[in-house]
């Protein structure tokens, strides 16, 4: 799995111009998933994004983490995460399958819910615009074959 996080003050998605989901301090998680990934790798992403220490404390450290400082988390699935680029024009055959790929969205949406967070969404598949106020910025990558 992969997944772009960047630290918020607000970020929100809309589909055909009606706002879907929103949130004020927190995350916007792009998410990208794999053929051959799995719950385990789902699990692992969550604990990673959910613990992820970027929020300044009182010395203006990094150092606090999305529930010392009551953020949410807004995920929109992304399936060019996967795009191959060796071409002018990316192909998508690297990206999982729907049949694949909606469960594993939908599980980390479920893990991170677990986590106690609030957590947006927008719909899978669907061409959606994402709005958000970056905090910083503050944008991480991770793939969970280097986590």
């Amino acid at each position: 799995m992969r997944a772009v996080v960047t630290r918020v003050s607000s970020a929100s998605v809309s589909i055909d111009g009606a706002t879907v989901g929103a949130i004020g301090t927190g995350f916007l998680v792009l998410l990208g998933i794999g053929p051959n990934d799995t719950q385990a790798q789902a699990e692992k992403l969550a604990d990673k994004i959910c613990g992820l220490r970027v929020f300044a404390d009182e010395a203006g450290k990094m150092n606090l983490n999305l529930a010392a400082v009551g953020g949410a988390l807004l995920v929109v699935s992304q399936f060019t995460l996967y795009a191959d680029i060796k071409s002018r024009r990316p192909g998508f055959t690297k990206a999982a399958p729907p049949a694949v790929a909606i469960p594993l969205y939908e599980t980390f949406l479920d893990l991170c819910r677990a986590r106690g967070f609030q957590v947006e969404h927008g719909a899978f598949g669907a061409d959606m615009a994402a709005q958000s106020v970056n905090d910083g910025p503050v944008t991480i990558w991770m793939d969970t074959e280097t986590l």
